[in-house]
């Protein structure tokens, strides 16, 4: 029987979906501050124009990692309400894929998963764009499969999917580009991984254990291990 080749001394991957599966570029990005905008204001309300919304919104993720988090303070939204409204305008088509990702995925020996702080209705629109549907259709799990809206904020929803997918963290490499993420599911016990594209900016962090740039250098590195 061969002996089962880990990646990077774990079996079992969980991965990060938005900006770690596909890239968000700074074009996308903006275009999704402007999503979260019109959200805001045409579908709940907030009395400001696109433009200063946008800004908030900006000025949100800068200060909490979310966007949200000030219209939350200030006008009392519910987060649900912003995540169903947000998810629904997602412009996903406009998501471009990595070529060959899936095989390139199916070649690491291990199980891997998706956990995805966007919800169920975005995450498999995300997922068919991406090509990667049938590698995950049943292995992604959304932050609102646990009632929450965030993965940034402590780490017992880290520990609760690792009781969903009936997995021990000690086990398991989580690999996202957010380092507030990160710390987290470090202190759930995972090992953590780091996407990056421009510098390494959180390499000073001890509880990243390892960083690559962008998703490529993450496979190529794990299957030369693995080769």
């Amino acid at each position: 029987m061969m002996e089962n080749k880990l990646v990077f001394g774990k079996n079992i991957i969980i991965w990060d979906l938005d900006n770690t599966l596909y890239r968000e570029t700074p074009e996308f990005a903006d275009m999704l501050d402007e999503t979260m905008a019109k959200a805001l204001v045409e579908d709940l309300g907030i009395p400001m124009s696109l433009k200063e919304c946008k800004a908030r919104v900006k000025e949100s993720y800068r200060l909490y990692r979310d966007g949200g988090e000030m219209f939350y303070r200030d006008y009392h939204i519910s987060q649900k309400e912003l995540s169903d409204a947000y998810h629904f305008r997602k412009p996903v088509e406009l998501i471009v894929p990595y070529d060959n990702l899936a095989h390139r995925m199916s070649q690491l020996d291990a199980e891997q998963f998706v956990f995805t702080a966007s919800n169920r209705y975005a995450s498999e629109r995300i997922l068919k764009q991406i090509g990667l549907y049938d590698m995950f259709k049943d292995r992604f799990y959304s932050v609102e499969d646990f009632g929450q809206f965030n993965k940034n904020k402590d780490a017992e929803i880290y520990r609760q999917y690792c009781r969903k997918i009936r997995k021990k963290p000690e086990d398991c490499l989580f690999v996202d580009d957010s380092y507030s993420n990160l710390e987290y599911a470090k202190e759930a016990g995972m090992t953590t991984a780091r996407i990056y594209y421009q510098n390494n900016s959180a390499k000073d962090k001890p509880y990243i254990d390892m960083a690559f740039k962008g998703l490529d250098g993450f496979l190529t590195a794990a299957l030369q291990e693995t080769a």
